[in-house]
């Protein structure tokens, strides 16, 4: 029987026992919310949210509790500016709506789906089931209409509560709500004039067109700092997890609490703060470009890995992703966990979502892709010479492993089975092609990796060859270069008979 799963104090989550907890009093109903703006290529920073929220879900379900998980896409939020990767002819669009920004790359209703529908792609692969909420749409179904409407008659109060928890001075002229202007249809650019008929707002844009909002139609949006809070009571969210830069002192947390609480009654979220996820040292960002989106991530990286990323650590703790060589330690970290202690079968738990993983190490698969060349018939008899059988799991392993390859392995990765003897291997010194003779002589079809691993330091050592020497004879003999994968097991993939061929071929020639 599994051990109660709560939340722990340092922010992941595991077994029970021995660990100190939180006191949490779990609604009967728990709402999981995350949400970002699509802006730009919803990367795998942004991810960290979603994946966060995901894991919190499924601890509470396991603990019995009634849960949900939702996913709000600030579509409603305004054009920033003209990021790098946007035509300048953007700048008219800066200020409207993500929902009203048309898609620059001309494959989408507006820009926010440009970004959102790869995005929501991306979340069923990583198995994550979450409802998906666009703000715009909440606000065009009426959803916020009382939201707006108590934040418009309390504007002073809250006006009140932002100056002291922010420290920020607001304009004397400062409102909850933005007006989208009718004329040049902006909604960071009008002044609220004043509120009539308790649901129309007139505004003056810096247009100059003067005209009236209605609040139940979604002719207009609240300011983040008093969105978030009244997004929390409309959908009813009890949990959320954010980034640090909410969490500040002052900061879009503090005073959403307060409005929360004062403003709309409203018992506000707990909260899971969590840290940044860096690409190789460097803050990832859409508009700067320091990206990898999702999407092209999950083409190359198994999804059970990148939530395996987030599972094994806590939500404080700032994580640095690298796609080349450190993925695969952090492949192999996963691939170890047997289960058998109880935090390893809760990073498991957390990081699959499909009844069976591949039973091929990723790095070997690595290897016998190349071995084979990219060919999946040939693929399956190289991984049966090595003890392995291929399924589906293994199918789906081989083509993250043909674009990784592609996209983020390193040249020392890299290699090419060579099918004529390289020139490199006839002007081998004798020794070497002694060496190799005597290697040839004793390979047999039931040695197993660790065998013929074994063997090669004997017979380097009766041919009075540095064990350097001979590993580099073997492998110049058959990729043409000095270096490769471990040695025994990749001689195994690549075929007994092959290799005693080419070691004949090379130490029978004369040099």
């Amino acid at each position: 029987m599994k051990s109660p799963i709560s939340f722990r104090e340092n922010g992941t989550f595991s077994h029970a026992k021995n660990q100190r907890f939180l006191s949490i009093s779990w609604k009967d109903k728990n709402v999981i919310a995350t949400g970002i703006t699509p802006s730009g290529d919803i990367h795998i920073g942004n991810m960290r949210e979603v994946l966060t929220g995901d894991m919190i879900y499924r601890a509470l379900v396991d603990r019995g509790k009634d849960a949900e998980l939702v996913y709000i896409a600030d579509t409603f939020d305004p054009l920033r500016r003209v990021y790098p990767f946007l035509p300048r002819s953007y700048e008219e669009h800066v200020g409207k709506p993500l929902s009203s920004v048309p898609d620059p790359y001309g494959c989408h209703e507006n820009y926010a789906e440009h970004f959102l529908d790869p995005f929501l792609d991306s979340l069923e692969k990583l198995g994550i089931s979450a409802k998906v909420y666009r703000s715009n749409e909440l606000y065009e179904k009426g959803l916020y209409e009382d939201a707006i409407r108590v934040a418009i008659k309390n504007d002073k109060k809250i006006a009140d509560i932002l100056k002291e928890g922010s420290g920020r001075e607001l304009k004397n002229n400062w409102s909850p709500y933005n007006p989208l202007c009718e004329n040049c249809g902006r909604i960071n650019s009008s002044e609220v004039l004043g509120f009539d008929d308790d649901f129309k707002v007139r505004y003056r844009c810096k247009c100059g067109f003067e005209g009236e909002s209605d609040i139940r139609k979604g002719e207009g949006k609240l300011g983040w700092r008093v969105d978030w809070p009244a997004r929390w009571k409309i959908l009813g969210v009890t949990v959320e997890p954010f980034g640090k830069d909410h969490a500040t002192v002052g900061g879009s947390y503090d005073t959403g609490k307060v409005i929360s609480k004062e403003i709309y009654g409203y018992e506000p979220p707990y909260p899971v703060i969590y840290e940044w996820i860096s690409l190789k040292g460097r803050d990832m960002s859409s508009s700067k470009g320091v990206v990898m989106p999702i999407g092209e991530m999950l083409e190359s990286v198994p999804p059970e890995v990148l939530r395996y990323l987030i599972a094994r650590s806590r939500p404080k703790k700032h994580l640095n992703f690298d796609p080349g060589l450190p993925l695969l330690n952090l492949i192999g970290d996963l691939e170890s966990i047997n289960g058998e202690d109880e935090s390893g079968s809760r990073e498991l738990e957390f990081s699959l979502f499909r009844e069976k993983r591949s039973n091929v190490p990723f790095r070997h698969m690595i290897n016998t892709i190349q071995i084979a060349k990219g060919d999946l018939k040939e693929l399956r008899t190289v991984l049966k010479r090595s003890g392995y059988d291929m399924g589906e799991n293994e199918e789906r392993w081989a083509g993250y492993a043909r674009n990784w390859l592609e996209r983020y392995a390193p040249e020392s990765m890299k290699f090419e089975l060579k099918e004529e003897v390289p020139k490199n291997a006839l002007s081998l010194e004798e020794r070497e092609k002694m060496g190799l003779k005597i290697l040839g002589e004793r390979l047999k079809d039931d040695l197993s990796g660790e065998d013929i691993h074994n063997m090669i330091y004997k017979v380097a050592e009766e041919a009075g060859l540095e064990i350097k020497r001979l590993f580099e004879a073997i492998y110049i003999s058959l990729l043409d270069k000095k270096s490769g994968p471990r040695i025994g097991l990749f001689i195994k993939s690549v075929g007994i008979g092959f290799v005693k061929k080419r070691f004949r071929e090379v130490s029978r020639d004369e040099g």
